[in-house]
């Protein structure tokens, strides 16, 4: 029978051990198991390469993100670097210009080094990319749709079709959207990358990697290089994700709910200059995000009119934490240009946007009021002092 997505979260994990009925999957925390006799396994032989938890977690998310295998990983980087890894020497990766900085980190101070050279482009401009199109040496293009933090929205079918007609993989991180709002493989993505660490686990208290593809030799790929480099989810924290994706509908809901009146009220305030928030009406994608999506994130970036009201808007926050990360229970606000970002050289972050008056706000499940009153509170203390 077929389920909506809220059922099938809040059932994760529920029907897996046959053994004793249990309804919640047991953590397995071993790392090794006994061979009935020789030639003979389980199924599980060493945890590095199958976990009994890990597996679970794989399944289920392969199936809620509508993939054909899954691969779990101790963070979302290592997640990203196994993805690079199926790209060889002298290969060519196009990426969206906006991107979070530690994936900027990894492709130019890992990979570049190793032969395989990125180009950054707007992919939502299908000419940006036909145009850093290399026959032959382009292997894969990388989108964040949205963006991070500049909230930029990129077709993900028209590029998805378009990587298809030139035998590219079409990867999406989906870490900012979820399953439960965007299904990145449904419109013609190959592969889909989480940071699990964010809205997947949601309480700020994990830290994973997840990878789902489309087609089981790309997946078994992905599999030999999960084993090969190890750098695989351990069963406690598999089985926290689990129990943290339960609750996932109910709180995209908030976040997205509180994300939306929190922009809604910035968008009004005389020291705001402008929200980055694709559900907005004024995002100049709002159309497409509506049309590709079903509902928003809990994650905007918004631009104060002087950046000297940074730091003492920062220091007045109290309900909201200053801190990196996003995508947990509790609201956390960053400074990407000296944080998430900081990594991307300045002349590339001014290009493209994330210049010293942008601020990015993770809205949590709290009250929206209470988020809205903090911020009125920061911003006029931030105000005085200037």
């Amino acid at each position: 029978m077929q389920q909506h997505i809220d059922s099938r979260l809040a059932q994760l994990g529920s029907t897996h051990d046959a053994r004793t009925g249990a309804v919640s999957t047991p953590i397995y925390q071993a790392t090794a198991f006994r061979h009935p006799a020789l030639g003979q396994s389980t199924g599980f032989d060493y945890a590095r390469t199958k976990s009994p938890t890990r597996t679970v977690l794989e399944t289920e998310c392969a199936h809620i993100e509508g993939g054909d295998g899954c691969s779990a990983f101790s963070s979302g980087m290592a997640a990203v670097h196994a993805v690079l890894s199926l790209l060889r020497p002298n290969e060519h990766i196009i990426v969206s210009m906006d991107l979070y900085g530690g994936t900027y980190r990894l492709l130019e101070h890992v990979m570049r080094p190793l032969g395989i050279r990125a180009s950054y482009v707007d992919t939502n401009d299908i000419d940006a990319i036909r145009q850093q199109y290399v026959a032959g040496m382009t292997r894969m293009v990388l989108i964040e749709t949205p963006s991070n933090p500049l909230m930029m929205i990129t077709d993900i079918a028209r590029v998805g079709a378009w990587a298809r007609a030139h035998d590219v993989l079409c990867v999406v991180d989906n870490t900012l959207m979820t399953p439960y709002l965007q299904r990145p493989l449904a419109l013609g993505a190959d592969i889909v990358i989480h940071s699990a660490t964010k809205y997947l686990a949601g309480h700020n208290d994990v830290l994973a990697g997840l990878v789902i593809a489309r087609g089981e030799a790309l997946c078994a790929r992905i599999a030999f290089i999960q084993n090969a480099v190890g750098a695989v989810l351990a069963p406690l924290d598999s089985w926290l994700l689990l129990r943290g994706m339960k609750t996932l509908a109910l709180r995209m809901q908030r976040h997205e709910h509180n994300a939306t009146r929190v922009a809604e009220w910035l968008s009004t305030h005389p020291l705001v200059k402008t929200v980055l928030y694709p559900g907005l009406p004024s995002h100049p994608q709002y159309a497409l995000q509506a049309q590709q999506a079903h509902g928003n994130t809990g994650i905007f970036s918004f631009r104060v009119r002087d950046a000297a009201l940074v730091a003492p808007l920062l220091a007045h926050i109290s309900l909201i934490a200053f801190a990196e990360s996003l995508g947990g229970v509790e609201s956390l606000m960053t400074y990407p240009a000296v944080q998430t970002h900081a990594d991307i050289p300045a002349d590339v972050r001014a290009r493209i946007g994330v210049d010293d008056t942008l601020l990015r706000l993770s809205c949590g499940i709290e009250h929206s009021d209470d988020l809205i009153a903090d911020l009125a509170y920061a911003l006029d203390a931030a105000a005085r002092s200037v």
